[in-house]
Parts: C-alpha cells; sequence; structure tokens
C-alpha cells in the first residue's frame, strides 16, 4: 500500500458526504474515525442522513477533541433527547457552548430541565460572548420555564440584537415585570428592537 492510496488516507470529507446520500454506511462509519476533525463531523451528518445515528454515536461527539465534531453533535443532539447536553454548556469554545443553547431551546418545554434552564439563564447574563448570550436567551424563551424569566428579563438590556432576542422571548410569559419591559422596548433607541416588542401588543 503506498503513501498516495486513499485507502491508507482514510476517507475524505467528499467521501463521507456521498456515502450519506448513496447509502454506504461503512464508509460513513469510517469517516468517524478520521485524524481530520472535519472529515468526523461530516461523518456525524452522514450517519444522521442515512438514519443510523444513534444517541451513544452522538454522546461521544459531544466529548471529541475537535470543536468541529463538538458543535455538529450539539446541533445533531437538538432532537435527540436522550443526549445530556449540560456538559455542552460548559464547553470551553463558545461556538460549541452556542450550538448546545440553541439545541437545548429546539427541544421545546419538554426538555426544560430545571439544572439546565439554570445554566442557561447564567449564560445569558454571564457569558462574554454576545452570541452565546442571544442563543441562549432565545432557547430560554423557547423552554417556557418561568424559572428563565429573570435572565430574559435582564437580557432587554443588553446589547440590541440580544434585547430584540429577549423581546421575543417573552412571549410566553406574563406579568408587571414583562409588561414593564414590553413597554420600555417599545421606545428602544434600536428600530429592530421596538418593531419586535409592537407586534406582541
Amino acid at each position: 500500500m503506498t503513501r498516495d492510496d486513499p485507502a491508507a488516507r482514510g476517507p475524505s470529507r467528499r467521501d463521507v458526504a456521498i456515502a450519506g446520500h448513496t447509502g454506504d454506511v461503512a464508509m460513513a462509519r469510517a469517516g468517524v474515525a478520521s485524524a481530520d476533525g472535519s472529515v468526523r463531523a461530516s461523518a456525524l451528518t452522514a450517519l444522521a442522513r442515512l438514519e443510523v445515528l444513534d444517541e451513544p454515536d452522538v454522546s461521544a461527539a459531544l466529548g471529541d477533541a475537535s470543536p468541529v465534531v463538538r458543535r455538529r453533535a450539539c446541533e445533531l443532539a437538538a432532537h435527540r433527547p436522550g443526549v445530556d447536553l449540560l456538559p455542552a454548556l460548559d464547553d470551553a469554545d463558545a461556538s460549541v457552548v452556542e450550538m448546545a443553547a440553541f439545541a437545548c431551546g429546539e427541544r421545546g418545554a419538554e426538555g426544560a430541565a430545571l439544572d439546565v434552564v439554570a445554566r442557561l439563564a447564567a449564560l445569558a447574563v454571564d457569558h462574554p460572548d454576545a452570541l452565546v448570550r442571544e442563543a441562549a436567551v432565545a432557547a430560554l424563551g423557547a423552554l417556557e420555564a418561568p424559572a428563565g424569566l429573570p435572565a430574559i428579563l435582564a437580557a432587554t438590556r443588553d446589547k440590541p440584537a440580544i434585547r430584540r432576542r429577549a423581546v421575543i422571548a417573552l412571549t410566553p410569559f406574563e406579568g408587571p415585570d414583562v409588561a414593564v419591559a414590553l413597554e420600555r422596548a417599545r421606545s428602544d433607541r434600536d428600530w429592530q428592537v421596538r418593531q419586535a416588542a409592537e407586534d406582541l401588543a
């Protein structure tokens, strides 16, 4: 076997992508063992397309060395409720945390475990990355958990994109604090925030 032999190099991203469209489960599985994180991430997508990706596969990928793989695993975990996303909400890579928050929100109110809501609330208020804060706020709104409301209200005073997201996240909630936040948003200096508040009127 020579160094230029494709079999010696292992599957490429193209190989595993094609495998996902042609039913080649073995090729897709081979991609999971690649030394290249981008190939491993593509292999997860291929296995999901082939409907053979199971929850242990996704859980294992959440611990991958590559943030590209962990991010893809979070995305794929959105509709796999048996996969624990809580550790991913503490990932060292902000893009992974952002996707984990998105995935938590995609699970809807039935996925509103108290520890997940508490972690999302902390991220919405304290995370240094604005995209993480925005994703956490959106997730809290989707989860509709009362415990997340204080963080959403706090987010109505964050950056414009986060304020707009927070206004939308207030949709399932009622009460005096919500009314005050929405009234303030109607005169926000950012027009998108004002529009979001008007849309909820």
